[in-house]
């Protein structure tokens, strides 16, 4: 005959100083706002960016005055078993106007299906879970250097960030040779960049 075992409750006993445990902040809130943010305004000062596009010749515009997300086509479940994207279709209202007749047409367009943000911060992307993680970029403008090599000799650098676009970054060698990376490529003398931009 077995003795059943009555399981042990421990008193959990607390050394800290202090009583209270602080409180878990939301940890997904900054993702959560952020893509708020882009549906809402974030898209919109997008195409007023781009808008009114041109044709070559000046004849014809076309305007952005509007956007909406449709509804998704399946649910996130869905989307995991299916292995699709969790998205919802953007239809885009767009006015084409001809400067020669000045007639204009207005019509909603379809531009694709935009990823939808899940309740816990997470896209489903081809049946995946994916989360996006935050990292700091560093700020426009020109950033210098110096260190000094095993032999003691000096080496400079400068690293040029734009808003958009390729990073430069010039780099001396001990030979006091100039060498500029684009984009994080490999190195290339800094004569070649010159000639390639006409100088």
């Amino acid at each position: 005959m077995g003795i059943a075992e009555r399981p042990m409750v421990r008193k959990r006993i607390s050394f800290s100083r202090i009583k209270d445990v602080l409180e878990v902040p939301n940890l997904i809130e900054i993702q959560q706002k952020s893509y708020k943010w882009f549906l809402d305004e974030g898209l919109l000062e997008t195409f007023r960016d781009i808008s009114p596009v041109q044709d070559f010749t000046g004849n014809l515009a076309l305007e952005f005055t509007g956007y909406s997300l449709g509804s998704p086509k399946y649910t996130e479940d869905q989307c995991k078993q299916r292995d699709v994207t969790y998205a919802a279709p953007l239809k885009v209202k767009v006015r084409l106007i001809n400067n020669d007749t000045r007639e204009v047409k207005e019509q909603e367009v379809f531009m694709g299906d935009f990823p939808l943000m899940t309740e816990t911060g997470t896209f489903i992307i081809n049946g995946a879970e994916r989360v996006i993680v935050s990292q700091l970029v560093r700020s426009p403008g020109t950033y210098f250097d110096m260190a000094k090599d095993p032999s003691g000799k000096t080496l400079y650098s400068a690293s040029i960030i734009p808003n958009r676009g390729a990073w430069l970054e010039f780099e001396t060698d001990a030979a006091e040779v100039v060498y500029v990376h684009v984009d994080r490529t490999r190195k290339i003398p800094a004569t070649v960049l010159l000639r390639a931009l006409g100088f």
